[in-house]
Order: C-alpha cells, then structure tokens, then sequence
C-alpha cells in the first residue's frame, strides 16, 4: 500500500473512532441531563414525571415546614404556578423564605417534586459577613483599626 493511502486509511480510522467516542459519551450521560423548568411549567404540563430536573423559583412566604430536623417541605411559586417540594437532607445557610432556589429532583405523582439537592441563590448585593461588618463600621463612621 502505498503511503497516501495509509494516511487516508489512518485518517479515516481517526474519524470513525471519534464518532464512536462522541456516542459513548452522549450515550452514558443521557440520564445525567436535568432540563430547567419553572413552577409555571409544570403547572401547565410540561414537565417529565420521574426523570431528572430542575426546578426554579422563590421559596413562599410561609410555606417552610419541618416534618423532622431532616426533612423540609415548602412550596416554590413563580407567580404563574406552584409546586410543593419535599427534601430530605440539610438545607444550604442561604436558605429561607422569600428567597431564590433551585432544586434538584424528580416530579412525583399529584405534583410533587422530591429533591435530592437545593442550591439557594443570593441576591446580587450578597457580602461575606466579615466585609459586611467592616462595611457597617464604616458607614457608622467608625475607623477601622489594623
């Protein structure tokens, strides 16, 4: 065989391996997608039930209830629809009413979500708690001492 062909023989045996690498991949991480979806979403049907997802919103006033110190259930709410979610585990400390969330989960029958995860969000003026302090101070009109 003469050279030319060895090379296009190995290029073509490059690509095909490739391809096959790109599918594996795609094939083993299918189940590890959670597509994003508001309460409004799924109030309207178009969530998967028991498939992984995502869900986004505030945390309603009032709705926090601790069944046992492990065990939390509240209603996130978008204004356009409201879901009840259930987690088992220790919330994040920026965790609260009124607050952002997004949790991790699966949609369970009469629309329940079940999470696995919450991550809470912070609003955009968020400051550690020692900057915060040295800010407070300064406004006061205190010196900082170094």
């Amino acid at each position: 065989m003469k050279p030319k062909n060895q090379r296009l023989v190995l290029v073509a045996c490059a690509v095909v391996a490739g391809f096959f690498v790109v599918l594996l991949g795609i094939w083993g991480l299918r189940d590890q997608a959670a597509y994003f979806y508001t309460p409004g979403d799924i109030a309207a049907g178009r969530a998967p039930s028991d498939r992984p997802i995502r869900l986004g919103g505030m945390v309603e006033k009032g709705s926090l209830v601790r069944n046992d110190p492990l065990t939390i259930r509240f209603v996130v709410t978008d204004g356009a629809g409201k879901v009840t979610v259930i987690f088992r585990g220790i919330p994040p400390d920026l965790f609260r009413e009124g607050s952002g969330v997004v949790a991790d989960g699966r949609l369970r029958s009469q629309g329940i979500f079940v999470a696995d995860a919450i991550l809470a969000k912070h609003d955009e003026r968020y400051m550690p708690p020692q900057l915060g302090n040295q800010a407070a101070e300064h406004k006061a009109g205190k010196t900082l001492e170094r």
